[in-house]
């Protein structure tokens, strides 16, 4: 196989319930993480890894718009601020995943979303726009939930597959864990061919299962 493009987005939440611990853990956790990611690339040679990074609070915005090569990426800290909207965020990613600005033959793009709240605007009408794209329907997609009152019915509903259930971040050490779990297993996943052998969007809509969310540990750790 050719060399073929994997597209890793990370969504963000960056409200200001992020604040203090949990927005210093959440960098921490994803500038340890790209190193494994560089492994994983490294391992799969037909797959050329590029990240990219949104943030939603009041507004949503690109951290980091253009693809990056895995190898060549940087991690910048994200800062808190304002609401919730995560539909805005999902909009944003939509209109990445249509041919172009996506290539034809790709490997699957994987979507990781980070919440520890509840949507603020009209998530569903962003979830929406993903599903009406061949991409966004292919997606490998993970969720993280942060605390107890990340909305864990949304985040299910993102990832549109009863198999599959979004990781629980309750302390520092289980977001370190999810966000180094979800870098790996998901980048894997993707690299595999698509259902119809041709790389391309086309094909059944609806995602399988690609992997199985791990226990995280909970012994001595400073829940949230």
């Amino acid at each position: 196989m050719s060399n073929r493009p994997v597209h890793f987005i990370w969504l963000l939440d960056t409200s200001y319930s992020m604040s203090g611990e949990k927005i210093g853990q959440l960098n921490y956790a994803i500038r340890e993480a790209i190193p494994e990611m560089r492994s994983v690339a490294d391992d799969n040679p037909a797959a050329q890894l590029l990240l990219r990074t949104i943030t939603f609070s009041t507004t949503a915005r690109w951290h980091h718009k253009d693809p990056v090569k895995v190898h060549d990426f940087t991690w910048q800290d994200v800062a808190p601020d304002g609401t919730t909207n995560l539909g805005e965020a999902l909009t944003l990613v939509a209109g990445e995943l249509r041919t172009p600005p996506m290539p034809e033959r790709a490997l699957k793009p994987v979507i990781a979303l980070v919440s520890d709240g509840a949507p603020t605007d009209d998530w569903r009408a962003g979830l929406r726009a993903i599903e009406a794209t061949p991409w966004g329907r292919k997606a490998v997609r993970v969720a993280i939930a942060i605390g107890a009152d990340a909305d864990r019915g949304v985040l299910q509903e993102f990832l549109a597959n009863p198999e599959l259930r979004p990781l629980d971040a309750n302390s520092p050490k289980q977001l370190a864990a999810a966000i180094r779990w979800a870098s790996t297993a998901a980048v894997k996943a993707a690299s595999q061919p698509v259902a119809g052998g041709n790389g391309s969007g086309d094909g059944p809509t609806k995602p399988a299962a690609p992997y199985a969310p791990p226990v995280l540990a909970t012994d001595d750790d400073d829940v949230w």
